[in-house]
């Protein structure tokens, strides 16, 4: 199916710089607002605590809900609607979590009953995750998340550039740095950021060009949906950070379908400027990479209308990712290539400049 005409010739490449400025406004955006918010609104998952969903038969308030299990002495931190609105139900967050809750649900069900007796109250799920736990799930999360960019890195050098030996002296160096700033009692987010600074230098220190493109466009991607969801006030739980691993899978999937093209694009127009060939390169793909992502973005948007309010979250980080993922192989991974050529090039006009 041609969904793109072969002889289409969109100039991409010229538009870069305000694909640039456009990506880097983006992360800024998100990285003030994760700033002023204190970080991610983590879970129950991460933050540890208790989850009650509850369903009554009439329309409720979130303070009437309160008021009415103020006597249960729980710590609730906050109530939400969940679902439709037609539903009725309702989201309950308290801060503890300790084997005196494992009654909590007839304990709740019996305050809703007497408060509202005419609002039948049924308690669908209760769950608790002890602060530990949940710190332990936090940090285990951000190192699968690393951990799959990190395999990435070695992939993509062997896959595109045979540099099999350099990308796993990459990953020594990685493992190396991270179990030394780990002795030094740093955190794991700090950890993450300083791995991926090294992972970026290192890349570019070693020549990685196809690999520094795809480390790029992944960080990119993670950001925005991150940013999106602190800006919204979405919480991350365990099927968040599964979504971002999908992205970070799907984004990588657009890429190397686009590296594969400019590689093999390189070779037989080895003459041409390397801008033109990447630019060929993308326009070649395109239908197939439309294709690819519209027909993906119908099955999450039915998800997220008809998936109900259990994976509306896990639907719409996907959406996110998906539209950004698609946007960052085209506009960001393919001309950090360009930039690399150029900034290789540089040094050698200079001395050429000075020979002449």
């Amino acid at each position: 199916m041609q969904f793109i005409k072969p002889d289409t010739h969109i100039d991409f490449i010229g538009k870069r710089k305000f694909a640039f400025a456009g990506s880097l406004l983006l992360i800024a955006v998100s990285i003030v607002s994760l700033v002023l918010k204190g970080g991610p609104s983590y879970g129950i998952d991460f933050a540890g605590g208790t989850l009650i969903q509850v369903k009554f038969s009439k329309a409720m308030t979130p303070q009437g809900i309160k008021e009415a299990l103020a006597s249960a002495n729980m710590g609730i931190t906050s109530v939400q609607r969940f679902g439709e609105e037609k539903d009725h139900e309702y989201l309950i967050r308290a801060a503890g979590s300790s084997v005196a809750l494992e009654s909590l649900s007839s304990k709740i069900q019996q305050n809703l009953a007497t408060a509202y007796p005419e609002n039948k109250a049924e308690v669908r799920r209760v769950e608790m995750v002890g602060p530990k736990v949940g710190k332990d799930l936090r940090e285990k999360a951000l190192l699968a998340m690393f951990s799959a960019i990190l395999f990435i890195v070695v992939y993509i050098s062997g896959r595109f550039e045979l540099k099999w030996m350099l990308s796993i002296v990459l990953a020594s160096c990685l493992f190396v740095a991270l179990f030394s700033l780990k002795g030094f009692g740093v955190s794991i987010p700090v950890l993450i950021v300083a791995a991926v600074l090294i992972t970026l230098g290192l890349s570019f220190y070693l020549k990685l060009t196809f690999a520094t493109g795809a480390i790029v466009a992944l960080i990119h991607d993670v950001m925005i949906t991150v940013g999106v969801f602190s800006l919204l006030d979405k919480e991350f739980t365990l099927p968040i950070i599964a979504a971002l691993l999908t992205i970070i899978g799907y984004s990588l999937n657009d890429t190397i379908i686009v590296f594969d093209r400019i590689r093999e694009n390189t070779r037989k127009y080895h003459r041409q400027p390397y801008e033109i060939v990447i630019n060929r390169s993308i326009n070649e793909t395109l239908s197939r990479t439309l294709l690819t992502s519209m027909t993906t973005l119908v099955v999450v948007i039915a998800l997220f209308v008809l998936g109900g309010g259990i994976i509306h979250d896990f639907a719409f980080a996907l959406i996110i990712g998906i539209v950004v993922g698609t946007y960052s192989s085209v506009y960001v991974a393919s001309p950090i290539l360009l930039a690399w050529q150029q900034a290789m090039k540089t040094p050698k006009g200079r001395s050429k400049a000075r020979r002449r």
